[in-house]
């Protein structure tokens, strides 16, 4: 092991995308704000899912969700594969000591994992509800991340993975879904910046009010952990990064490949070693986090991972190897339901194939379930999807003009439908074979007279 080498904090969020002051939205994150302005900020950075496990899954194994197995939710019968390695596993292996605080939503069994410690106070076992989840409030978390800094209760290095609940819809009365603006407070709506992919409608400032509440504690959070750092002695030789899984839980953006539905914030801050006050436009994918992160603890990945590292890109000032992305994939196979979708993404096109009779917005349960969703649900919750979409995304950057039949296009579109097939044969992606069966297939097609 190197002696250098950092403690890491990976502090994750739900369902934010880039909806943060630093990425130019109308909202005060002065936490993550200061974050950036100390660090880096990657203004096109994308998960592999617009979804919670999948996404968290390529995070923490550098590789896309059909590769390592995590098509669909960890509560919903999907596990990574047996043989697959996670962050916490590769650090552990290189000497660190390995905590988590707060969520975790890659597995059902948080055993499965194998961290050194568990601080959480509800985690996923089998049989346990994902509602368990909102017991990891981020003030709660971070307060708990707080003692643990300052009373030195850890070994160096240590890696800590911090997962807050914000901003995950909660069910309320009714059976509606917000952002528990009793809990949180909300914004005005009046006083809210519309979404540009979305009508300016009562239902979606309504939404965005109350998401404002649940933003300001998640910012709280973050400024807690930093200041307990910083007073630990520990922020010059902490990495520390701060990210989500996907876009926020609107319609046209959660559940979607369109890039409000992919779009993750990531910040990285090592003093000393990656450019402070830096932005970059490179396109990134959320599998790239891992190996960028070995190279820069100076630890060996295997070669199976998928991502590539962009760490000589943020720390050498001739980019060393570094070769920028030219595209980036996008998937969505199972969430409450079957919505098998694969996306490729360039800087200019976004090139999208659905392989199913689907709405022509998918909305998940709990944005179907909301104020926002009823104010689309009678316009994209209809069957009515294209089998392929295409998007010049110069021309039309809220993905709402699909020319993939346009005479003018039609070589864009084979070239990157040509891609699209290269890399999913190249990963063996099963939905070349047919429709992926849900993960609890085997207890549907089981009966009564058949158990023992």
């Amino acid at each position: 092991m190197n002696d250098s080498q950092p403690n890491v904090l990976l502090i994750h969020a739900h369902d934010i995308g880039q909806y943060l002051g630093c990425y130019g939205v109308d909202i005060e994150t002065p936490h993550v704000d200061a974050l950036a302005d100390a660090g880096a900020l990657f203004e096109r950075h994308f998960a592999t899912a617009p979804q919670c496990s999948p996404s968290r899954g390529s995070l923490m194994t550098g590789r896309v969700p059909h590769v390592n197995g995590l098509m669909g939710l960890a509560h919903g019968d999907w596990e990574i594969h047996e043989d697959e390695r996670i962050l916490p596993q590769y650090l552990s292996d290189a000497g660190y000591e390995t905590h988590l605080f707060g969520l975790q939503h890659i597995s059902q069994d948080t055993d499965r994992l194998e961290y050194d410690h568990v601080h959480s106070e509800g985690n996923l076992y089998p049989g346990v509800s994902p509602a368990v989840h909102q017991v990891n409030r981020a003030r709660n978390v971070a307060s708990v991340v707080s003692s643990f800094l300052e009373g030195g209760a850890y070994d160096d290095p240590f890696f800590a993975s911090i997962g807050f609940f914000e901003c995950h819809r909660a069910e309320e009365e009714n059976g509606r879904f917000g952002f528990d603006a009793d809990y949180y407070g909300a914004d005005d709506p009046e006083d809210v910046r519309p979404l540009p992919y979305l009508p300016d409608r009562r239902g979606h400032r309504h939404d965005l009010g109350e998401m404002h509440g649940m933003m300001y504690a998640l910012d709280d959070g973050v400024g807690t952990i930093l200041e307990a750092l910083a007073d630990s002695g520990l922020e010059e030789e902490t990495l520390v990064l701060f990210t989500t899984e996907h876009g926020i839980a609107f319609p046209r953006a959660k559940g979607t490949c369109y890039d409000a539905g992919l779009e993750a914030a990531l910040v990285m801050r090592y003093p000393g070693v990656i450019e402070a006050g830096e932005r970059y436009d490179d396109l990134l994918s959320n599998v790239d986090v891992l190996p960028t992160l070995l190279e820069l603890l100076d630890i060996d990945g295997p070669d199976a991972i998928g991502g590539q590292s962009f760490a000589d890109r943020i720390t050498d000032g001739d980019e060393g190897d570094y070769e920028a992305r030219e595209r980036i994939f996008g998937e969505m196979t199972w969430h409450d339901m079957y919505n098998p979708v694969r996306a490729i993404r360039t800087d200019r096109y976004k090139y999208i194939r659905n392989f199913w009779h689907l709405p022509r917005v998918y909305l998940p349960a709990d944005v179907f379930a909301s104020e926002s969703g009823r104010e689309v649900r009678e316009t994209d919750g209809i069957p009515a999807r294209q089998y392929e979409e295409l998007y010049d995304l110069r021309d039309a950057p809220q993905e709402d003009d699909n020319v993939v039949y346009e005479p003018r296009y039609q070589d864009v579109r084979r070239e990157l439908s040509q891609e699209l097939y290269e890399w999913m044969d190249e990963t063996d992606d099963p939905l070349l074979e047919g429709p992926v069966v849900p993960g609890d297939y085997d207890e549907i097609q089981s009966w009564p007279h058949e158990s023992t």
